[in-house]
């Protein structure tokens, strides 16, 4: 049986942070290549040190999308982070674009043809995950930990606390008991700080009203052990502090350690990579299983094989709170969805420039938007899973 009473971490890191600033950058290169052409390919890299950006990566798609408007989208996206330090400025900058066209080998094994559908883009395996913790059906800790940077992130860009610089890390140990969420035993923040006369207590004083603000009301008790920058002054921040990559934040990205990962970076990946949409398809799934009320905990591993569309395997674990046979579930949901990568895109629209939205503050738990971004949060899928699931037992 599964522990009751228990301490649960998790942590998150703003748009500022080095790693969060390349993925950001990447997306939006993807974002740029899918506003012209849908079908677009892309595999980008970012590289972020001292006023340098690096982006290299494969690509097929339109000419028109030349070094020197790519260079300017990567600093665009900068600026709207923040960033307008002497030692990362975008508007002073070197930005380096190595983008060069995808290997035809890969392509070949991933491309339709007359008698073969369209392969994933690499073999792998993919996890998704939903709970009942919070009403986002995501794991409290990590859903928490963003939400306490995006409410710090708004106030900064809205001038109300001009003192904060973009750069932030944040972490939140959640106290369950009988399997439950019921406070936080402690609360870790470190954010870049512009006035450098601020002291660790100065920073606590902006930061602590939006911590309480992100936390539910009685979670935060006298026992409630506070850290904000504890190793004091924090000005130097970002690329400049400390340098940045692409894909380095997967779990801050995924669950914060709640549920498995596959390995497999999201940021500055088109979407015919089944690294990125077969995780969005999983934790689609995995949230409709729960919502429909087939378990209380729900998580999806999918594998895939480099130029086959079928996925290899569907498993899922309802981890002792099912109300069906997992093997039930697993039925259902190739029944009521296409798991090939472009059954995948296409149901859940994802050739549209979505991602740059998605490089900061998790890529699940958000709300599914007008225009199709994080689709994969919809809760569509409930009446098809219970009835299919039904004439099953019927």
């Amino acid at each position: 049986m599964a522990r009751q009473n228990y301490e649960f971490t998790s942590e998150s890191v703003s748009e500022g942070h080095p790693d969060k600033v390349c993925d950001r950058v990447s997306d939006s290169i993807v974002d740029a290549f899918l506003s012209e052409m849908p079908e677009a390919r892309v595999a980008c890299e970012t590289l972020a040190t001292t006023n340098r950006l690096v982006i290299a990566g494969e690509t097929r798609g339109p000419a028109t999308l030349s070094k020197e408007y790519l260079a300017h989208i990567a600093r665009m996206a900068v600026k709207d982070i923040g960033y307008e330090q002497e030692g990362f400025h975008w508007k002073d900058m070197d930005i380096e674009v190595l983008l060069h066209d995808q290997s035809i080998d890969i392509a070949q094994g991933v491309d339709a043809t007359s008698n073969k559908d369209e392969g994933a883009g690499d073999q792998g395996i993919m996890f998704g995950y939903a709970c009942r913790e919070t009403p986002e059906l995501m794991p409290a800790p990590i859903l928490y930990s963003h939400k306490i940077l995006r409410l710090l992130a708004e106030a900064r860009k809205s001038g109300r606390e001009p003192t904060l610089g973009p750069d932030a890390k944040s972490q939140v140990t959640v106290r369950y008991e009988n399997g439950k969420p019921v406070g936080v035993s402690s609360i870790v923040l470190s954010t870049q700080h512009l006035d450098e006369t601020m002291t660790s207590q100065d920073v606590r004083e902006v930061v602590e009203p939006y911590i309480r603000a992100a936390l539910p009301a009685d979670w935060i008790t006298p026992s409630t052990i506070w850290h904000i920058n504890p190793t004091g002054k924090f000005v130097i921040g970002g690329p400049d502090g400390d340098c940045g990559l692409t894909g380095r934040k997967i779990i801050v990205d995924t669950y914060g350690g709640a549920a498995p990962h596959g390995g497999g970076a999201f940021s500055g990946k088109d979407p015919t990579k089944v690294d990125r949409s077969a995780a969005y398809a999983a934790r689609y799934l995995a949230k409709n299983v729960v919502a429909a009320d087939l378990a209380d905990r729900c998580t999806i591993q999918l594998s895939y094989a480099i130029g086959i569309a079928e996925p290899q395997s569907v498993f899922v674990d309802l981890h002792g709170t099912g109300k069906v046979e997992a093997r039930s579930v697993e039925a259902a949901l190739r029944e009521v969805m296409s798991l090939t990568p472009r059954g995948i895109r296409e149901h859940l629209s994802l050739n549209k420039p979505i991602y740059a939205r998605t490089a900061a503050y998790g890529h699940f738990g958000r709300d599914s938007e007008l225009d199709g971004g994080f689709s994969w949060e919809r809760l569509d899928l409930v009446h098809a899973l219970r009835d299919v699931v039904q004439k099953e037992f019927a």
